[in-house]
């Protein structure tokens, strides 16, 4: 009886090694396993109309790194992004820099693309750190802006328009504390993002990550109509 068990066992696995292994091996090959049997959330593409709208962008007016004063109408018409940082900040923005200058290469023959950098540190930040700061990182996209401004109105906008938090800490590194998200405002000037994998919406993008700006460049190409 054991024997006869034995036989059915090894019968079992001869089939699935003939029947399935072949398979797998060709998907790990070509990558196929890790992209449609898991790590697949958020992953795919979404049209234009499964983006859903958030809001519409709170109105702003700053001044850029060249001194000029920029508001969200001058971004009418561009698929950008909104970002809160600061040019000492020892921690995240530096990725988040590093990230914007992908997106920034992704894109840079878009004029109908932009960028919205606005400091949370407009003390220090005057426009000619911040033109400093965008040659240290190679800042080069004519509609990526560097906004300076009032320190209660960068704070409104971000915790209250956005709602992506950042307020002055004294007790942490940098003295500034911020949300490490990317908003995603379409050419309407409206809030845009995509949905998880339960359908709801993701609000925000993680621009510390290389997942979070994949996906957000997915999602720029989209409104753009790429």
């Amino acid at each position: 009886m054991k024997n006869k068990k034995y036989i059915l066992t090894a019968l079992v696995v001869v089939v699935f090694g003939v029947i399935f292994i072949p398979d797998i091996i060709s998907r790990l090959r070509s990558g196929q396993v890790v992209d449609t049997d898991r790590h697949q959330v958020g992953v795919r593409s979404f049209s234009a109309d499964e983006l859903p709208v958030m809001g519409e962008v709170p109105e702003f007016s700053f001044i850029n790194q060249h001194g000029d004063t920029i508001t969200n109408a001058d971004y009418k018409g561009k698929v950008y992004v909104v970002e809160f940082f600061f040019t000492t900040c020892p921690t995240i923005c530096l990725v988040m820099t590093s990230n914007t200058v992908k997106l920034q290469r992704a894109f840079k023959d878009r004029d109908n693309f932009g960028v919205a950098s606005i400091s949370i540190n407009p003390e220090n930040d005057t426009p000619e750190v911040l033109t400093k700061y965008a040659e240290t990182y190679g800042i080069t996209h004519p509609n990526w802006h560097l906004l300076t401004g009032d320190l209660q109105d960068v704070m409104a906008l971000s915790n209250t328009g956005f709602n992506l938090y950042a307020g002055v800490n004294p007790n942490v590194e940098g003295g500034f504390e911020h949300s490490g998200m990317f908003a995603l405002i379409d050419g309407e000037g409206r809030i845009r993002s995509r949905t998880d994998q339960f359908g709801n919406p993701i609000f925000y993008y993680d621009g510390t990550t290389d997942e979070g700006v994949s996906l957000i460049e997915q999602d720029i190409r989209t409104l753009l109509n790429e």
